[in-house]
């Protein structure tokens, strides 16, 4: 709009519509960037229940589904950059684009939300539905986005619930899966509760039904019995920085390992990237490793970050070492970091490195999962599966490990990058989460911090290895026996919700195409 001023000139104003328009925008993003407060280091696990609540109500308001679309988009994009922020560092304006590309997800979610949330207005019946299709809906971007290509599981909503013990027993039930579902549907009804007057009771009754859930969940399926105990030791030498870093780190964690000499320990583990040369080519790092399994007469689970001298490329390997050397025992990363340890399209996305800390070579994949058996005391032996850094995220490692017999899982991460950011606490309590799905405890160590360790139900033991800490602990860590219904049903949720969003789509076909009934009839014009 163009308005004349005193001396002639011209003023240009923008319309209220286009002002309400970037209005409505800056509110999508900031709307969908409050959850990110639920997960540590903030972990105001009780946020979670009403964080999506402004997003949902904004949603409702829109006045077409073109840009209920557009609102999922822009609150997807402030959804990935608040939870993703720490990767700045790592990818600077770049993670602008991929926020806008992985937000590309919501944009359905939004006008899915949309049209149920409107939908409630008019039924009690249409707005317990809702209570469903809304968080089936959230639960498919999650699936989506959990491909490890599109960055992986980090960042789920139902992972804020880490430290919560009833979440941690639906986690056990059906994942994380299902606390998310949980999670989305208290919100949905929250929201309904606010905006819709007449459908309030069964908005009500939408967060009965959750609660009531939880509950049973929490007295029908109960917490995994303690069976033995394993004493593990965790190593983190914390940042070394400076010339002849993996050496001099290799130096400082072999003194800290020698401070677990008398300790009874069955099994010693060192973080990701923790020795940085190939063992079977340097036969003295592999001495002085045997040397400290005979010292503190344990074997040493250590991780090496090396090219390999057998295979072409670079590897990161779990690897166990004996009082005699290398046990024979190894386990090659299967699913890498993105941009990290490779650049996806790298012929497309190369120019990725020259802005950020992007890989300049890819690393190369493992074939499959392994179990270790680590010799502890004079018993039959200790199962451990191995996951490193990236892969404690994906439920399904965990839960194939369990399946293949392991006793213990063992998450050997480095997030040294991000060390003075979230990413450090988000990590180690995603092994809270793999432990309550598969009941076994999880072992996370790590370079420098946070290495922490999670009994079977979840519960977190002894205290953790901040980010400030250069030390070795030992923890009594309880072995559980059993399988848990996620562990022995799989990802069942994912298959609830794709039939809760298949149901509600046919009968929205059947809707359409149903005759409608015929109007009254007209009336003829007299002269």
């Amino acid at each position: 709009m163009r308005l004349p001023t005193g001396d002639g000139a011209v003023a240009v104003r923008t319309p209220p519509s286009r002002r309400r328009r970037w209005g409505r925008g800056v509110a999508a993003l900031a709307a969908g960037a409050l959850p990110a407060l639920a997960f540590p280091a903030p972990s105001l696990w009780w946020w979670a229940y009403g964080a999506l609540v402004p997003w949902l109500l904004l949603l409702r308001t829109a006045p077409s589904g073109r840009r209920a679309a557009l609102d999922g988009w822009l609150g997807g994009a402030g959804f990935v950059l608040a939870v993703h922020h720490w990767l700045v560092p790592s990818l600077h304006v770049f993670i602008l684009a991929l926020a806008a590309l992985l937000a590309l997800l919501w944009a359905p979610w939004g006008l899915l939300a949309w049209w149920a949330l409107r939908r409630a207005e008019h039924s009690p019946g249409r707005s317990v539905a809702a209570c469903a299709v809304v968080p089936s809906g959230w639960l498919m971007v999650e699936m989506v986005r959990s491909w490890e290509g599109l960055g992986g599981p980090w960042g789920l909503l139902g992972a804020s619930q880490w430290e919560v013990a009833p979440a941690l027993r639906v986690a056990a039930l059906g994942g994380v899966w299902l606390v998310t579902l949980l999670v989305v549907a208290v919100n949905t009804a929250v929201a309904l509760l606010v905006a819709v007057p007449s459908v309030r009771g069964p908005a009500v009754a939408a967060l009965v039904v959750c609660a009531v859930t939880v509950g049973s969940v929490w007295a029908w399926l109960e917490a995994p019995a303690p069976v033995g105990r394993a004493r593990i030791g965790v190593v983190q030498p914390g940042v070394v920085d400076g010339p002849g870093g993996p050496e001099r780190r290799f130096a400082r964690e072999e003194a800290l390992t020698r401070t677990l000499a008398g300790r009874d320990v069955d099994l010693v583990v060192w973080g990701e990237s923790s020795v940085g040369a190939d063992l079977s080519a340097r036969a003295d790092l592999a001495a002085r490793l045997a040397a400290l399994s005979r010292h503190v007469d344990a074997e040493l689970l250590v991780n090496v970050d090396a090219r390999r001298s057998d295979l072409p490329g670079i590897y990161k390997s779990s690897v166990l070492v004996g009082p005699d050397g290398p046990t024979g025992d190894r386990y090659d990363k299967m699913r890498l970091v993105p941009f990290g340890e490779y650049v996806p399209l790298r012929s497309v996305l190369g120019w990725a490195t020259s802005v950020g800390r992007a890989a300049d070579e890819d690393r190369r994949r493992g074939a499959e999962q392994v179990v270790m058996t680590v010799a502890a005391g004079s018993g039959p032996g200790l199962a451990v599966g191995p996951l490193v850094c990236f892969e404690s995220a994906f439920p399904d490692m965990s839960r194939h490990l369990a399946r293949a017999g392991a006793e213990v899982l063992v998450a050997q991460s480095a997030t040294s990058t991000f060390q003075e950011s979230w990413a450090p606490e988000q990590h180690a309590s995603l092994a809270a989460l793999r432990a309550a799905e598969t009941g076994r405890p999880v072992v996370h160590a790590t370079l420098t911090g946070v290495s922490a360790v999670y009994g079977p139900d979840g519960a977190r033991i002894g205290a953790p290895l901040g980010t400030d800490r250069s030390a070795a602990a030992v923890h009594d860590v309880p072995l559980a026996t059993g399988t848990t219904p996620y562990v022995r049903f799989g990802d069942w949720p994912l298959w609830a919700a794709g039939a809760v969003l298949a149901g509600a789509a046919l009968g929205a076909v059947r809707r359409r195409s149903a005759p409608r009934p015929p109007g009254p009839p007209a009336r003829t014009a007299r002269g």
